[in-house]
């Protein structure tokens, strides 16, 4: 083969696992890693995407796992079904995410612990299982999708806003943890995104932040898939720790 050809040689597909990977942000970053050329699994918990083909001819399918990632027996089961399928997971992207908004004085323990252990301690499940593989290949990306309100605060989001908030302590720390075993840990931080979930805080409040992004618009799912493919690939080979707005500037210097 001659340096040329070396040179054009598509890199290696990877096995990635994007979890609430079948609608929104997942959906967006699993069909960007699957255009890349990767093997790309997704978890869900109510249904997997109604069209699990890829984009192009050639392309392997979604691999859809059922999996809550508040049940660790559920989480074990998620991966073992990918690692039957692909192998072991090199890129992790923990998007699995659930809001159960009101204000503080309205809100229950079942709405806090249930948003904590879904958006936080659900985390902490998929990635703990995740890195035992990646740092005995000495090898892994992982990013974690936090929220612009871990900064910024949303009025009734206390505990989306804790757990969002959270999951940077918990990239940071892991990432002085791994960084030696040539493991990335990033978090990116979405804003107003075009998804269902920002559709549920009501058009007045969606307008309300929308005046504060000096970009004037919405994100697209596919604008946060950007960043978070960004995080994973070879370019942000020296990038760890890191969070990453993707919010057209509506928490900048927060």
């Amino acid at each position: 083969m001659s340096t040329t050809d070396a040179a054009e040689a598509p890199p290696p597909a990877r096995v990635v696992l994007v979890t609430g990977g079948s609608r929104g942000i997942g959906l967006a970053c699993a069909r960007r890693f699957q255009a890349l050329g990767d093997k790309v699994a997704i978890t869900y918990r109510t249904a997997p995407p109604a069209e699990l083909a890829g984009p192009g001819a050639g392309t392997v399918a979604l691999l859809p796992v059922p999996c809550d990632v508040r049940d660790p027996a559920q989480v074990e089961s998620a991966f073992a079904a990918v690692e039957q399928a692909f192998g072991p997971v090199e890129v992790l992207v923990a998007n699995a995410g659930v809001t159960k908004d009101t204000l503080l004085l309205r809100m229950g323990e079942e709405a806090w612990h249930e948003v904590l252990d879904t958006n936080l301690t659900g985390v902490y499940r998929v990635v703990r299982r995740a890195v035992g593989p990646m740092v005995r290949a000495h090898r892994g990306r992982i990013v974690l999708v936090s929220s612009v309100v871990a900064f910024f605060g949303s009025p009734g989001q206390v505990n989306y806003g804790a757990a969002k908030a959270g999951l940077v302590g918990l990239a940071r720390s892991l990432a002085r943890e791994v960084g030696s075993r040539g493991i990335t840990v990033n978090v990116v931080a979405p804003g107003v995104v075009d998804t269902d979930m920002i559709a549920s805080l009501g058009e007045q409040r969606v307008e309300q932040l929308l005046a504060l992004v000096p970009l004037g618009r919405r994100a697209s799912p596919a604008d946060v898939a950007g960043a978070v493919a960004f995080l994973a690939s070879d370019d942000a080979a020296y990038i760890t720790g890191a969070v990453l707005p993707v919010d057209g500037g509506l928490a900048m210097g927060l």
